[in-house]
């Protein structure tokens, strides 16, 4: 197993203005996170220029690495605002027939083969003869950022002066997310009380081998984190200093902050009929990653409706059946439709700087501890690594 592999889950570009629409075809893609720009980047020299336009349509001007948010709300060391948040370089993203469009889409009407357009919250449309929906999801909490760069470094500040103010932490839900913030909000020192609180009986979920959540249990309390499982944070205001629990535990608190999952960011998606999107809202795709009764509309990333963890390590195999299956439709391809057949599960959690756990489901399960899950990710975030694949 190459632990290179991580590298390629991203490629990326982008642009301001809207493209002038010509004859040429348009394949439109909606989204500017891992997806979107794994997407664009597949099919940034593979598009004749003279027949076809390539737009990206993304909420905010920058990339938002999300592995490298949670410390760089907790701690300004590093001032990681300066790399978490990646600004599009507008030089390779405008670009001849590429572009890159900054706004919300607000709604998709599709014509069948002919196409269709969305529409911008400005009220402009954009045009499509293929369409590529990667809108990735909704957070809540800390990872939930403004879209204007200086609104977003200020939050980040903010925040942070929240944390090193606080001595009682809560935290509402105990996946990856707030494994990952307790770890770094230790680090920060102090003697800070953590309290993770998770509805399951150990942390995480059942997505991965029981034995090894057994572990990764135990490296969060082995760390004087506060673990209370089976239970659920309701109602995240805080009374007389204290938040209550749905079972009645009452624990002492200065912050909560909800490390719950993401929701799938789809409502636009709605104006394309009720069978779009699963009752979860997530989009309804078949093999082939065209969405249900949309055969020119393609779905990859964490907004799909597929049964395996929403990470960025599988866009690359996402974007690999959907950049096949657009040059069929295009007919720049003679090559029959391909299927996606899901991805291994692989995850390296973060316990601060210096440690982790990760698991592999390879071979007979691969499991690393502190020091291997610190030198792949821990330390370095992956930050360089993303800026690279995602021409950043």
């Amino acid at each position: 197993m190459r632990f290179s592999r991580f590298v390629d889950f991203i490629t990326l570009p982008f642009s301001n203005d809207l493209i002038p629409m010509s004859k040429n075809q348009n394949i439109v893609i909606v989204g500017g996170g891992n997806g979107g720009l794994t997407a664009f980047n597949a099919l940034y020299d593979v598009l004749d220029a003279s027949k076809f336009n390539l737009t990206l349509i993304t909420t905010r001007p920058f990339f938002t690495h999300l592995p490298g948010s949670l410390r760089m709300i907790a701690t300004e060391e590093g001032k990681l605002e300066e790399t978490v948040l990646m600004p599009y370089p507008t030089e390779r993203f405008n670009k001849g027939n590429k572009k890159l469009v900054i706004g919300k889409v607000t709604s998709v009407v599709s014509s069948g083969e002919k196409g269709g357009h969305v529409s911008l919250e400005t009220g402009e449309e954009v045009p499509f003869h293929v369409l590529i929906l990667a809108p990735g999801s909704l957070w809540e909490g800390p990872l939930s950022f403004p879209n204007a760069q200086d609104e977003a470094v200020k939050t980040i500040k903010e925040t942070r002066s929240r944390f090193a103010n606080a001595k009682d932490i809560v935290l509402a839900g105990g996946g990856s997310i707030g494994i990952e913030l307790a770890g770094e909000l230790k680090d920060l020192g102090g003697g800070k009380n953590i309290t993770i609180v998770h509805s399951q009986d150990l942390l995480l979920n059942d997505a991965y081998p029981r034995k090894w959540r057994q572990k990764a249990t135990k490296s969060v309390t082995d760390r004087g984190v506060n673990v209370i499982l089976e239970d659920y944070i309701d109602d995240l205001e805080i009374k007389d200093g204290k938040i209550t629990t749905r079972k009645g535990k009452s624990i002492t608190a200065d912050i909560v902050m909800p490390t719950r999952g993401p929701r799938p960011n789809t409502k636009f998606l709605e104006s394309l009929g009720s069978d779009v999107l699963a009752s979860n809202g997530y989009v309804n795709v078949l093999p082939t990653l065209q969405v249900k009764g949309h055969p020119n509309i393609f779905a990859l990333g964490d907004a799909i409706e597929w049964k395996e963890q929403k990470q960025a390590g599988k866009v690359g195999n996402h974007a690999a059946v959907v950049l096949a299956n657009v040059l069929a439709t295009l007919g720049v391809s003679k090559k029959a439709l391909v299927n996606y057949k899901g991805s291994n599960e692989m995850i390296v959690i973060t316990n601060g700087k210096n440690g982790g756990i990760g698991y592999f489901n390879v071979l007979w399960g691969i499991t690393l501890g502190n020091r291997m899950s610190s030198m792949i990710k821990s330390k370095s975030l992956f930050i360089a690594m993303t800026k690279d694949a995602l021409k950043l």
